[in-house]
């Protein structure tokens, strides 16, 4: 018997969907930086900048306070202005196209591929204008986009291209590390993702000109900043931008770089979970994982599954809080930006704008997966979506 209906649940310890994993060595890390004199703009930060830039394979690596402060970051960089239009996904998160609407600038959706759940390149060429500057794309779930394809586009119409690959590092295309791709990308560090620094951020990119005023954007538009003084005894510094306040403190970094020493690892674990998953929801004619491309392997930031409502009696929202009183934390990723009241009262969506993301949104449950679960855990994820969709098929065959 389900739980919702009285019946024991699956676990008795709710299982989140992601979380974070801080051991001692994390801790005490921070705990070094904290008893020392820099908190903020201080040395940690270039030490996490360099460690990440090489990790990834790139020039340069600007740390800020957040995922949704590097999207930022990176749309002021690639100059997206007012009168500008960039081309992003509707299946993500909102800050995806926030960040084109922080510049002044205007996002027009593309559809999504109803396979991967990433952003079509046959859309993108529909929605270029005169007016496109940019093309923002998100690799959901950790599985890039069909990049080629996309950095031709760019090459034809003279586009940038920024990698949201805020669930995608350490994830590969055609044996190229997502996030080196495009012409800038960005990171989050938020406890969901693969390494965290509580909260926080990272753009990278190979371009040393965006990278300056990445770092100046960050500290307010200011040419310098307070360790830069210090150690050149000057007090002076020059405001050339509008920026922000998006810095990283020191401890921050601290945990961030001592978090990139264990990253490996932490995709290794994820992958095995994913496979885990794929192999006991192969033959499921009630639900299937999204499709994987052969020329990519995804770093599984999250693990979405898409309902096939049409053997179930219910919807989504019932398998959703059917789940969670089996103590198995699922969530959903996410709904379509255009579905959100500020987009459609702005910009006048309506329902069926984007066919593909839409009904992709109707059936997406986003299943546990984090390094720290065990086999036990994995098992009980999988129990728990055959004995909850079990029970909706066999009521809907009685009927």
């Amino acid at each position: 018997m389900l739980a919702s209906l009285g019946g024991t649940p699956v676990r008795k310890k709710f299982l989140p969907y992601g979380r974070q994993h801080l051991d001692d060595t994390d801790i005490e890390t921070v705990s070094n930086i904290l008893r020392g004199d820099w908190l903020t703009t201080g040395p940690t930060v270039e030490k996490f900048e360099s460690s990440f830039a090489a990790w990834n394979n790139v020039e340069y690596a600007i740390a800020v306070s957040s995922g949704t402060a590097a999207l930022h970051a990176a749309s002021f960089a690639a100059g997206f202005t007012s009168g500008d239009e960039v081309i992003t996904s509707p299946l993500t998160f909102a800050a995806t196209a926030n960040c084109i609407l922080y510049q002044g600038a205007s996002p027009v959706f593309a559809d999504v591929d109803p396979n991967t759940l990433c952003i079509s390149p046959k859309e993108i060429e529909k929605k270029i204008t005169s007016k496109t500057k940019g093309i923002i794309v998100m690799h959901y779930a950790g599985q890039p986009c069909e990049m080629d394809q996309v950095m031709s586009l760019a090459e034809e119409y003279k586009l940038v291209v920024i990698e949201d690959a805020c669930h995608a590092m350490g994830s590969t295309y055609k044996g190229k590390q997502a996030g080196t791709i495009g012409h800038l990308a960005c990171y989050s560090f938020h406890p969901v993702k693969h390494i965290t620094t509580g909260e926080g951020g990272m753009v990278v990119t190979s371009n040393d000109e965006w990278a300056k005023r990445i770092r100046g954007f960050r500290n307010h538009g200011m040419s310098t900043n307070s360790r830069q003084r210090n150690k050149a005894g000057e007090w002076v510094s020059d405001m050339s931008d509008l920026g922000y306040n998006y810095r990283l403190s020191d401890f921050q970094s601290a945990l961030g770089f001592r978090q990139l020493s264990k990253v490996n690892d932490s995709i290794k674990r994820r992958r095995e979970i994913a496979q885990s998953y794929d192999k006991s929801f192969k033959k499921s004619n009630i639900l299937e994982p999204i499709t994987v491309m052969p020329e990519n392997n995804p770093s599984w930031h999250i693990y979405p599954i898409l309902l096939n409502l049409n053997t179930l009696s219910v919807g989504r929202k019932e398998i959703y809080k059917d789940m969670r009183a089996e103590n198995i934390g699922v969530n959903v990723h996410y709904r379509p930006v255009h579905m959100h009241s500020y987009y459609k009262h702005r910009f006048g969506y309506l329902p069926g704008d984007f066919p593909n993301a839409e009904n992709a949104y109707d059936r997406l449950l986003t299943l546990p997966i984090f390094p720290q679960m065990t086999d036990q855990d994995v098992q009980d994820v999988i129990k728990a979506i055959e004995k909850v969709s079990s029970h909706y098929i066999h009521k809907y065959r009685d009927i």
